[in-house]
């Protein structure tokens, strides 16, 4: 039998350490306290779906529908800004994607058949969403690792998604969480280095914030509180390693030119999460694609330039009407 080496022994013997720190961590933090009902404003809805307690805000009546799906560590308040006026043109739905903002946190091992962290489940979760409401069409409107989501539900489900805005999309990038962690995610030892992780993401997202805006001194306090709210949810941590565990390339890259709905692309000049050079690739590439690059914008045009935002969209959705009228072959 080979002895082991002193890295490992040493690896062994502070793995106990480890996992007391990460256990009092998430006794004793000020996160992981709350239940979604305790953060939910008069505007929240609430439906079982896929085995969720899915989050989401509706309004507006009529066609157009909006499904507006954001990003990596977002929530429905990404589109605060605009929600209210986009709903002036049709029905607008927001929610908060399996495992952010107020959507019902699981542990990874509470799944019993289809996993709803793994992208193409959220791509048919969508489709499920429309069924429960009586919608039969709607256009995908998708931020950063959003607009990865909408893409893939767009190629499985064409007909019920006959247009697609996508914003800023991570389609040639990997957004968190890393794909090299997933093989290291079964076993228990860096599962309990998880709470660290990720409460250490959440003393920080004020850093990834600021990043992702074009001008920082225009974050507001209630920006700010509300991207930090949600780590205040029981069970977030959980649903990171969960997100983790599910998290696979996607190749979306390879079947670009099967994407033949109507597609806005949106980003910023100045975007240093995905870069914009990535979002005038993929416009380029797409067969009906069209560009428009907001200046003086990061990452979050929605919430950065919100009037220039919705103008483009509301463009988008009026003028090509009858295009995103004409069906699209499955």
């Amino acid at each position: 039998m080979r002895p082991r080496s002193k890295a490992t022994i040493i690896t062994l013997a502070t793995l106990p350490a480890l996992a007391a720190v990460a256990a009092r961590l998430r006794a004793t933090s000020p996160f992981n306290r709350l239940v979604p009902e305790q953060l939910a404003t008069p505007e929240s809805t609430f439906l079982d779906l896929y085995g969720l307690r899915l989050h989401l805000r509706m309004a507006g009546q009529g066609e157009p529908v909006l499904l507006l799906l954001h990003g990596f560590a977002a929530s429905t308040f990404t589109w605060h800004a605009v929600f209210d006026r986009l709903a002036e043109i049709g029905t607008v739905i927001a929610i908060d994607r399996p495992g952010f903002g107020l959507t019902r946190r699981a542990a990874h091992d509470d799944w019993h058949g289809l996993n709803p962290f793994d992208h193409e489940a959220q791509a048919d979760l969508l489709v499920a969403l429309l069924d429960r409401l009586g919608i039969e069409r709607a256009v995908l409107v998708g931020h950063s690792a959003g607009g990865t989501v909408a893409a893939l539900a767009a190629l499985r489900q064409p007909s019920r998604f006959p247009g697609l805005v996508l914003v800023a999309p991570a389609i040639y990038l990997n957004l968190p969480p890393p794909l090299w962690l997933k093989p290291w995610l079964k076993h228990r030892p860096v599962q309990w280095l998880v709470p660290l992780v990720t409460h250490a993401l959440a003393r920080f997202e004020g850093p990834i914030l600021r990043r992702a805006w074009h001008d920082p001194t225009r974050i507001t306090p209630e920006t700010r509180a509300a991207y930090r709210d949600p780590f205040h949810l029981r069970g977030w941590d959980d649903a990171m390693l969960a997100l983790a565990r599910a998290n696979r390339p996607l190749d979306l890259s390879s079947h670009l030119n099967e994407l033949t709905q109507p597609t806005l692309v949106i980003t910023g000049d100045d975007d240093r999460i995905v870069p914009t050079l990535h979002s005038l690739r993929l416009a380029a590439e797409l067969p009906r694609a069209e560009l428009v690059v907001i200046p003086d914008c990061g990452h979050i045009p929605q919430e950065e330039q919100p009037e220039v935002f919705r103008q483009t969209i509301e463009r988008f959705v009026r003028e090509p009407s009858a295009k995103l009228a004409e069906p699209v072959n499955e």
